[in-house]
């Protein structure tokens, strides 16, 4: 028969080692949960990406939207493409006069900008 002190140590060791045991189980439950494939930093993680990717659909549906509009005034008419034309080409009709007007400093300086 063991010595009471030797029962106390044997009981002791049990209880330590029970509660490693489900320390380990703990530890072993909340893996999945932090790091795992669907864990918390995972999910965060992709929901940056999400809102990532939705600010930069946004951005080119504006952009869509304004490209639509131009295509739908340039399908229109010849006034679209007239426009455009000058602004953009600096394009001049055949029976039309080109004008350009510069400042008093412009031409003091004797430089022309366009």
């Amino acid at each position: 028969m063991l010595s009471a002190s030797a029962a106390k140590w044997i009981a002791r060791i049990r209880s330590q080692g029970l509660t490693w045991m489900l320390a380990a189980a703990i530890v072993m439950l909340q893996y999945p949960l932090w790091l795992g494939e669907g864990g918390w930093l995972k999910v965060r993680e992709r929901a940056h990406k999400i809102d990532i990717q939705q600010a930069l659909n946004q951005r080119l549906q504006i952009r869509n939207a304004g490209l639509l509009a131009e295509l739908g005034d340039l399908k229109q008419g010849r006034d679209a493409i007239e426009e455009r034309a000058r602004n953009e080409l600096g394009m001049i009709a055949p029976d039309e006069w080109f004008v350009r007007v510069v400042s008093a400093r412009t031409a003091q300086s004797g430089k022309v900008h366009e």
